[in-house]
């Protein structure tokens, strides 16, 4: 069976596991989820290609780097954090200006300038013209907007009254509901436009102010990472891939380059002519291979032993606006080997070196 091959370097990388917070953790390779995308980016792909993957690698070592955390607090505050403006009052991202930096532990006060560190005075500025119309918008709607409402309310009690004295649909009876009703809409006319300039000259442009904090935590980082790739699909994605490889800029975070240094289309094979093949890198096996003694993870013993057991994404799809991942179960193993093929088990017969192959 023909598949592609692709071998590959990074300096570093960091391929994060889902459920860390404080510390992203690393998966010691890339999910099946993770080059997944990274091939069907590479390729310009709107839609998923349906494909299998074997992924096996190594590291040199792992460290800590440390980073600054951005998280966002419920609400804009006055008196704490890092008042920021919003590239888009939507999106809760890195896309921000720096406005201030509250100084002390307590008593900061940015619109009145009270221990802070102002980082940008022009968007300042604009935050306490905002305020300062807050406090207008609203002493003005507390000595106009709710004396006019209040003096509409008494109106309109006063019509009701009458309109208890009258028969109904009597003359008198029907002017005064047509006064009510011209109140009514009046009452709507006033709250709405008032509402809407609130909305336009306020809460809008406020909206794109936010308060953040900051807290240092860690990436996992493995260091000077080797990835051997095998890819099974229709011939003419593999070509896709082939052609685009060199489209492939990063796996992991987007600071995680990658270099690729061969891709070629190899013959992978159910037999071998040996006694057994011991791999030269880690890699994920399925679970079931290890379970029914087709892998050993314990070289000479031929024993089945306990890896490392993951349940990684592989392909997804989109229920109620949500993705729905298909995952994979597997056992990452640093030390095994394969004497025959099984399903989705083959191996890679080169020059220098034979690879286990299991496609998951």
């Amino acid at each position: 069976m023909e598949v592609l091959r692709i071998i590959l370097t990074q300096s570093s990388a960091n391929y994060k596991k889902e459920e860390t917070v404080l510390n992203k953790m690393t998966y010691p390779l890339p999910p099946f989820s993770t080059i997944i995308g990274a091939l069907h980016s590479a390729c310009n792909y709107t839609e998923y290609h349906p494909m299998d993957i074997s992924i096996q690698g190594k590291y040199e070592s792992m460290n800590k780097e440390p980073y600054t955390d951005y998280c966002f607090l419920n609400s804009t505050m006055n008196d704490r954090g890092i008042l920021v403006k919003m590239k888009n009052q939507n999106l809760l991202s890195t896309a921000f200006d720096k406005v201030a930096k509250a100084k002390a532990a307590t008593g900061n006060d940015f619109r009145n300038g009270t221990t802070i560190e102002v980082i940008n005075e022009k968007l300042l500025e604009e935050y306490r013209e905002l305020k300062d119309l807050s406090d207008k918008i609203t002493e003005f709607k507390k000595n106009r907007i709710d004396k006019i409402f209040k003096i509409i309310k008494n109106r309109k009690k006063t019509l009701t009254d009458k309109k208890k004295r009258c028969e109904a649909n009597s003359e008198e009876f029907k002017l005064i509901s047509k006064r009510e009703k011209e109140l009514k809409n009046l009452e709507k006319t006033i709250n709405q436009r008032f509402k809407d300039y609130k909305n336009k000259e306020y809460e809008i442009p406020y909206s794109k102010f936010a308060s953040i904090t900051t807290s240092l935590k860690y990436y996992e980082v493995l260091n000077n990472v080797e990835l051997v790739i095998h890819v099974k699909s229709d011939k003419e994605t593999l070509n896709d891939i082939k052609d685009n490889i060199y489209n492939l800029k990063a796996i992991g975070r987007s600071e995680d380059f990658v270099d690729v240094k061969d891709v070629c289309f190899v013959d992978v094979v159910d037999g071998i002519e040996d006694d057994e093949v011991i791999s030269d890198y880690s890699a994920y096996i399925d679970y079931d291979l290890i379970k029914y003694e087709k892998v050993y993870l314990k070289l000479g013993d031929k024993i089945s032993a306990n890896g490392t057991k993951y349940y990684l994404n592989k392909k997804y799809i989109i229920e109620d606006n949500k993705r729905i991942f298909e995952k994979k179960k597997v056992i990452y193993a640093s030390e095994y080997s394969a004497e025959e093929g099984y399903e989705n088990l083959y191996f890679d017969i080169s020059k220098d070196k034979t690879y286990i192959v299991n496609f998951n």
